[in-house]
């Protein structure tokens, strides 16, 4: 796979923008961090509702209640997920997901029975999926995010870790397989070679145990962490990106969205990290926790 210098520019200047906008959602503030991915929650929800009716005309008809009430019951894991100090005076974003949650949990039942011509288990089983694959994550995200037992809180580490590690291989694995690629890793992704798999992978996972260990230098953790992190994070994102790309081959789509040119939509730019994420967290909350 030849290196093609005008995709590769269009994505590069992409990135430089989205880089910005992900470093300031993500340092600034827990509430940046927070508002951050509640849009990518919700540009992965679109997204996600798009692919699906594609592959199966019938989810296309669920009813406006099903459609929204569906993704603000995943924003409430964002909620749910968030801690005490998340809040407007009295308004507890906690508490709020919690109870909203549940609310919707009673709700959305009852308006599928009063407004939709049928039920249909399968409609239900998609949207099920979606909350685990999209609002799931996220909500972990926000978890990984008041971690307890940092040496500093002011900065989000695992989160920063978890993304870089994103970052890192997905572009290590494009330059290397754009380099020395020639063995094709699935008929899924075409263009997706094993040179370039494990290239980015060795990349990145060295890169992210060197950097986190000793740049950080948190010594409360050993290095063994971090090294299981990045791989735990680079090969499950692979397989992230590559149950993204089933979906929309199932679809008969190249990009699930246009909102970043050179790398489609939210799913595009995301798929990695919402499969890392839950394996990561896990991870964490065994051995570090």
């Amino acid at each position: 796979m030849a290196l093609n210098i005008s995709t590769f520019q269009t994505r590069l200047v992409t990135s430089v923008v989205f880089t910005a906008v992900m470093i300031f959602g993500v340092v600034t503030s827990n509430f940046t961090f927070f508002v951050l991915f509640s849009v990518i929650h919700f540009g992965c929800w679109f997204e996600f509702q798009r692919i699906i009716a594609k592959i199966d005309p019938e989810y296309s008809g669920i009813t406006a209640f099903h459609k929204y009430g569906i993704m603000l019951a995943g924003w409430c894991c964002l909620l749910y997920f968030t801690n005490n100090t998340f809040r407007f005076g009295d308004f507890v974003f906690h508490a709020v997901g919690w109870w909203l949650g549940l609310l919707f949990a009673f709700l959305l039942p009852i308006t599928e029975l009063l407004f939709a011509n049928t039920i249909s288990l399968k409609n239900i089983a998609y949207s099920m999926v979606g909350l685990i694959y999209i609002s799931l994550s996220c909500g972990l995200m926000i978890d990984l995010l008041i971690f307890p037992s940092l040496p500093f809180q002011s900065v989000p580490l695992f989160p920063v870790v978890l993304i870089a590690c994103m970052w890192i291989n997905d572009t290590m694995a494009y330059l290397v397989g754009s380099m020395i690629g020639k063995t094709p890793l699935s008929s899924i992704s075409p263009k997706k070679t094993w040179e370039g798999t494990i290239g980015g992978i060795i990349l990145s996972v060295t890169a992210v145990t060197i950097t986190s260990y000793y740049v950080v230098v948190l010594q409360d953790f050993s290095w063994i962490h971090w090294l299981m992190i990045s791989l735990i994070a680079s090969i499950t994102g692979t397989f992230g990106d590559l149950a993204e790309s089933r979906l929309k081959r199932m679809a008969g789509i190249k990009d699930s969205g246009r909102i970043m040119p050179g790398h489609g939509g939210f799913l595009d730019r995301f798929d990695s990290l919402l499969v890392a994420t839950p394996f990561v967290w896990g991870y964490i909350e065994i051995f570090m926790r």
